[in-house]
């Protein structure tokens, strides 16, 4: 582990953030490009004159930085491998949440399965013994539907509560692990965060919405099933037992799959979300496999905006780590 850097002036230790500064320092004393690359809205600040040599001060810039880049890819390639290590995590800790949904829609569904089943010696018989007993037991089939599935639906509140929940917390402890390695400023690390929680929390509850809206699918297919037949019965038309076993088993199996698939994409999506938001507060250097300004391929008028979005921020992390902050030590994962 790399001995955090002590600032002379407060006696504290500052971190890599601090080292950073140190080292940089000494070499980006005489160049004056931090200031030709202040924020592109130019807030307070006079447009400055055409250079006398255009080219010459664009040569001049790109060696510079070209120059700063090469010192400043090893301490961005670490940073993104350590908050990317604590975003894992967070991945880690959310997973428990959609496997028990997963397991809990797989149980509803055997429950069900059990629940509505219409094979049997006394159903058969009782389906085949005349219009009244056939009509009887699909009216009992269209009841149990509407109590079963409500029932459910039920069961699926606290599950949904408790991942709302979770994210909440774990995203908190993301903030509070990531903050003394992120390269951001604590002002843009709490944004990005509060951010990240809000978007987690929203996908949370719309899948939480989707699975109620499956349920509710699920009772209104089985009761117009169940309904057609007891119709059926009616005019002396004799429901087959085996026909509406099959019914009822593919449409659990329906909803079983969507689940599945919704819960699958939540997972998906947590995983895009973290991963967007590494970018942001920890961007991998260019020349790193995860280097992909993937913005730059849309839009054009999209990818101006988000360039000038990432440059201000960029603006706003350098200004930081070059005042006497205390960010905190950068400990080991």
């Amino acid at each position: 582990m790399r001995v955090p850097c002590v600032c002379t002036s407060c006696g504290r230790s500052h971190g890599w953030l601090g080292s950073l500064k140190d080292r940089l320092e000494p070499d980006v004393s005489n160049m004056n490009f931090l200031e030709k690359l202040g924020p592109l809205n130019g807030q307070g600040r006079e447009p400055p004159g055409l250079p006398h040599d255009p080219v010459g001060m664009r040569q001049q810039l790109q060696e510079e930085l070209e120059e700063v880049r090469e010192r400043l890819e090893p301490y961005m390639a670490e940073v993104h491998e350590r908050v990317g290590w604590h975003l894992e995590g967070l991945r880690r800790q959310l997973q428990p949440y959609t496997v028990e949904l997963m397991e809990q829609v797989a149980l509803r569904v055997q429950e069900l399965q059990e629940q509505l089943r219409v094979v049997g010696e006394g159903t058969k018989a009782q389906l085949l013994g005349g219009v009244e007993e056939a009509r009887s037991l699909l009216q009992e089939l269209q009841d149990r539907v509407a109590n079963h599935t409500g029932r459910v639906k039920a069961l699926f509140h606290p599950y949904a509560e408790r991942l709302v929940t979770g994210i909440g917390h774990h995203v908190q402890e993301l903030h509070r692990s990531v903050a003394p390695h992120a390269a951001a400023s604590p002002a843009r690390l709490s944004r990005c965060v509060q951010v990240l929680s809000r978007k987690l929390t929203l996908k949370a509850k719309a899948l939480h919405t989707r699975i109620q809206q499956n349920l509710d699918q699920l009772r209104e297919e089985l009761s117009v099933f169940a309904g057609a037949g007891a119709d059926g019965a009616e005019e002396e038309a004799q429901p087959d037992p085996q026909v509406l076993s099959q019914e009822v088993r593919q449409r659990l199996q329906a909803f079983r799959h969507d689940t599945f698939l919704q819960i699958a994409a939540f997972t998906r999506a947590i995983d895009q979300e973290t991963k967007q938001i590494q970018q942001q507060l920890a961007p991998p250097p260019p020349g790193h496999s995860a280097f992909a300004p993937e913005f730059l391929q849309g839009d054009r008028g999209k990818a101006r905006s988000e360039l000038q979005a990432r440059l201000d921020d960029l603006w706003e992390d350098i200004n930081y780590s070059l005042r006497d902050h205390s960010p905190g030590h950068l400990g080991e994962p």
